[in-house]
Formats: structure tokens, C-alpha cells, sequence
């Protein structure tokens, strides 16, 4: 399975992945009304309740529709070894910030026992409040490719399914980040200076070797901090409208087709630096 983003028409490779999950669904009629149900804006509303997603879709009727769409949400003690596998890694709390779902985040969750996307259209709970006594109904079906489009703006609208909400997630990772730091931080302790370190090495012209051994563990320890730093120090977040910052500095001098190439390899850039940036700010690997 391909999972680079954009390699399947655009689309992001979590949203193919739901996407295909549709495709197996044998009864590919209904899956096609469903589509048009949602290509010509039937789906009202969507929100959640907790993990569950509740919907509007409008019908043959004049109220329209409700519809609630689940999986099977993970328990505390699930979530706890996967937000402890994520922050292994810098680069997932990055690529999750920046709107991107890590290509190798399925394989996290298999790691302990899980799967992230459920195996089958069977795996996907639902109910309407249709007459239609089949599920998925269209009705269903419209909110299904309507996720689809959510999905593609919001990877955590997965992990909303699965029990956990953006907020939590980060929260989360962020906690066991500070709490790894720390614990690294205690097993390799500041060395101990002695006192007279500082007039040895300003007054004993006898003692050069010494000396310079104390000027070292001096600079070394002067860079040393007894704590992590306060999470207030620095505010972490995606980068906001690239094209918009970009618009501000103008035109560019350039023959328009040559600009708008040179506007699209700036908007990328611009994006690998700030993915970078956030890797950095929440640590190395």
C-alpha cells in the first residue's frame, strides 16, 4: 500500500485508507447514492459527542435525518502504551501538529495490539433514524465519504473515533516527553565544582594542566540548567496560511507562470523548515 501523501489523486494516504475501506464494501450501488448524497451537500452537520460522530442528513423528508457513526474506542491502558510509543519519536508530535499523519503511524498501534482503522466496513458501527431497515443506508453512506473530506482536514479525527480527542493526544504527549527529559535529565547528574576552582584557575599560574581542567568543567556546568525548561517559555504551533505570508512580500519580478513556480517551491520549503523546526522544538531523536 502506498502511503505517501498525494500519490492517489491528491488525496492524503489516511484518506485513501478510509477510502478503501468503502471500496470493499460489496453493495456498490448504494455506496454510489451515498455518494451523490454527500457530493450534493445532503450531509448537514457533523460533530462529535464524545467519540461518537453524530450527523444531519437531509432526506426525502422535510426534518432531516439523524445519524451517529462509531468504532470500538481504545481503553485508558491502551492509549497509554501508544502515546508512550509516539513520543519515541519527535517527528510524530511534529507531523501531527503540521495537519500530516506520520506514514508509519499504523505500525505504532499494531505494535501494541491495535489497529488504528478498523479492517472492515463491518468494524464501523452505525445507526439512522430512516425508515430504511438496511446499514449502511444512503444516508450512512453520505456521512461515510463525508468523513472522508474530514478526515482530509483533521488526521485526529481518527483517533477521535478511537477515544481520543486532539487536545488529549498532544496533552498527552507532551506530558510523557517532559517526563522522559526528566528522567534523563536526573541520570546524568551536573558535575560537582569544587569551590576553590574559581581561584585556582584565575591565580595558579603553577598548575597549568589544572587549570584548564577547572575552566573546562566550569564552562561545561555553566550551561547546565537544574530543571527542564517551563512549557510557558515557548508556544508550539503549525504555521499559519504560507500563500498568505507569501502575498505580503509582494509580487514576485518574474514572468507569471515562472512566479507561480517559485511561489509553489517556496510554500514547500516553507513548509520542510517549519516541520523541521517543530521536530526540534519538541526534541531530537
Amino acid at each position: 500500500m502506498n502511503h505517501d501523501a498525494g500519490a492517489n489523486n491528491g488525496r492524503q494516504w489516511w484518506v485513501e485508507r478510509w477510502l478503501e475501506l468503502l471500496d470493499s464494501y460489496r453493495f456498490k450501488k448504494r455506496l454510489e447514492r451515498a455518494r451523490n448524497y454527500a457530493r450534493e451537500g445532503n450531509v448537514l452537520s457533523l460533530s462529535f459527542q464524545g467519540a461518537e460522530l453524530l450527523a444531519q442528513v437531509q432526506g426525502s423528508e422535510v426534518q432531516p435525518y439523524q445519524v451517529s457513526l462509531w468504532l470500538d474506542p481504545f481503553n485508558d491502558e491502551d492509549w497509554q502504551f501508544v502515546v508512550a510509543s509516539l513520543a519515541e519519536k519527535a517527528l510524530y508530535s511534529a507531523q501531527l501538529l503540521s495537519g500530516q499523519m506520520p506514514a508509519t503511524i499504523e505500525q505504532v498501534f499494531i505494535k501494541n495490539g491495535l489497529n488504528l482503522f478498523p479492517y472492515t466496513l463491518g468494524d464501523v458501527h452505525s445507526r439512522c433514524s430512516c425508515p430504511d431497515k438496511a446499514n449502511p443506508c444512503k444516508h450512512i453512506g453520505a456521512v461515510y465519504y463525508q468523513l472522508a473530506d474530514r478526515f482530509s482536514e483533521d488526521p485526529f479525527v481518527i483517533f477521535q473515533l478511537r477515544g481520543r480527542s486532539r487536545s488529549q493526544i498532544l496533552a498527552a504527549l507532551r506530558d510523557q516527553r517532559q517526563q522522559t527529559q526528566t528522567s534523563e535529565y536526573s541520570a546524568d547528574s551536573t558535575p560537582t565544582i569544587p569551590a576553590t576552582s574559581v581561584a585556582q584557575t584565575s591565580s595558579s599560574a603553577s598548575e597549568p594542566k589544572d587549570s584548564k581542567q577547572d575552566t573546562l568543567a566550569l564552562i561545561q556546568a555553566f550551561w547546565r540548567y537544574d530543571r527542564p525548561p517551563e512549557t510557558d517559555w515557548v508556544v508550539i504551533a503549525p504555521p499559519g496560511d504560507v500563500t498568505s505570508l507569501l502575498d505580503l512580500l509582494g509580487p514576485l519580478p518574474l514572468p507569471y507562470e515562472t512566479a507561480q513556480e517559485a511561489k509553489q517551491a517556496l510554500v514547500q520549503i516553507y513548509n520542510q523548515v517549519s516541520q523541521q523546526a517543530l521536530t526540534q522544538a519538541l526534541g531530537s531523536d
